[in-house]
């Protein structure tokens, strides 16, 4: 099994990047879901409420981010790395923590792109917010995903759902950190310990699916599919399975191309 794809998700719920290499850290890749949009009274928002988001592209540059719109003529944002502000208290799930407000010419960009009051904030290095202790034994942090720092997809696992829609999805559909080639649909399931690379993770839990894989990310339309087809042989106590949240135990950078090496496993959920 090889490493196929490698995605970034800058800002969380916004347009993902595809990358050859990138720095794997504690809380997630480098530069993932270190950005979030948030509401008046400062919960999170995604394309979930908010389909939309799915029609803004981000691009990483030396000096910071660069957000466009997919369909609207629109002016590029530039988001300059050190562009933070005041701190601010934010809500993603059941967590509170600390985050950096950016600028009112940034939130008000966002705010008319979107048609919905909304600001950007950054989480810095001193924010630490802590992986669910139910199912990491270890104290780890994550950055502004929904639990876990990293996600894993077999190509397989997506090839096995193509093959029962009457319209086949992408795999930016459900938003993984990382693809991987070879193997049997929903081997990584039953993973526990595993290299990709030099880099080990260990694996936490499926990844129960939402509505938002029913968004199309180049419309930011939403439909009943993949959901409505993955329930019928990927449920489990009432939550649609599909791909494997991650913790890492030892940092490093990984590679399209790594072998990914399986060192034990545990049994299938499915």
């Amino acid at each position: 099994m090889k490493l196929s794809k490698i995605f970034i998700y800058p800002i969380k719920s916004l347009g993902g990047i595809s990358v050859q290499s990138a720095n794997v850290e504690e809380r997630g890749l480098q530069y993932d879901r270190r950005w979030m949009l948030i509401d008046e009274d400062n919960q999170f928002i995604t394309q979930r409420t908010h389909p939309q988001m799915s029609l803004l592209n981000v691009e990483i540059s030396k000096e910071g981010l660069e957000v466009s719109h997919k369909i609207e003529s629109i002016e590029n944002l530039d988001i300059p790395f050190d562009n933070n502000d005041s701190a601010v208290n934010v809500t993603v799930w059941d967590d509170n923590c600390l985050a950096q407000t950016t600028s009112k010419e940034i939130d008000d960009w966002f705010s008319e792109a979107l048609e919905v009051n909304c600001k950007l904030v950054y989480m810095p290095d001193t924010t630490e917010r802590i992986v669910d202790p139910r199912y990491v034994s270890d104290k780890k942090i994550v950055g502004f995903a929904d639990g876990y720092p990293f996600l894993i997809i077999g190509q397989s696992s997506l090839d096995l759902l193509n093959s029962k829609l009457d319209d086949p999805v992408p795999m930016n559909r459900f938003r993984p950190n990382f693809v991987f080639t070879g193997g049997e649909p929903h081997d990584e399931d039953n993973w526990n310990q595993f290299n990709i690379g030099s880099t080990i993770f260990n694996a936490v839990k499926p990844c129960s699916r939402c509505l938002l894989t029913t968004v199309n990310q180049d419309t930011g339309i939403k439909g009943k599919e993949p959901l409505s087809t993955l329930s019928k042989y990927r449920s489990v106590n009432n939550k649609v399975l599909f791909g494997q949240n991650l913790v890492c135990t030892q940092k490093n950078r990984i590679n399209i191309g790594d072998k990914i090496e399986v060192l034990n496993y545990i049994e299938k959920t499915l």
